[in-house]
């Protein structure tokens, strides 16, 4: 084969996968390993997306390594925050955390359950925006910089974080 797309899921989203399609000559079909591991780690991604000068909710920058951590970061933001997995995904290692004895009772929750769903027990902390509305813009781009947007969809219907509804375009 001289190329191969990985379709949607796991294997789209696998910086080794694309490094052995590359290491044989196959032509992967989708963004370079560089990017998913940049935009597959969530405190990286927000990291790239801050130095490109991009606004991102408030949180913590990197990994938080432990609760006292956590609790200090929230004092500044203020509650409530979510707690997220940085490899996380489908609305697995998040939780809403309103309170500094909720803080301390969650933190090692989230990283075990992250450790648990994704072999990365590493957690950061972003603000809690409520009563907002999940909007997404799907971008497709070349190695030739040609770039285009297929508008926005609407995913704000959702159980436990995990997508239900998509709808496009979006009535907001």
């Amino acid at each position: 084969a001289d190329a191969i797309h990985p379709g949607y899921g796991f294997m789209a989203e696998n910086d080794k996968f694309v490094d052995i399609c590359n290491d044989c000559g196959i032509n992967f079909i989708g963004p370079s390993s560089e990017a998913i591991r940049r935009m597959g780690n969530k405190s990286v991604a927000k990291e790239t997306m801050r130095n490109a000068g991009v606004p991102v909710i408030p949180g913590s920058i990197g990994v938080i390594s432990d609760s006292e951590s956590a609790v200090k970061l929230c004092k500044e933001i203020g509650y409530p925050v979510l707690l997220k997995a940085v490899a996380g995904g489908g609305g697995k290692g998040m939780r809403i955390v309103s309170s500094e004895e909720e803080m301390k009772k969650s933190f090692s929750l989230v990283s075990n359950e992250a450790e648990s769903f994704f072999g990365n027990p590493d957690i950061y902390i972003e603000k809690l925006v409520q009563g907002s509305r999940h909007i997404e813009i799907q971008l497709i781009g070349d190695k030739f910089g040609n770039v285009i947007h297929l508008n926005e969809r609407e995913c704000s219907i959702q159980r436990r974080h995990q997508k239900l509804i998509e709808e496009a375009p979006s009535p907001a």
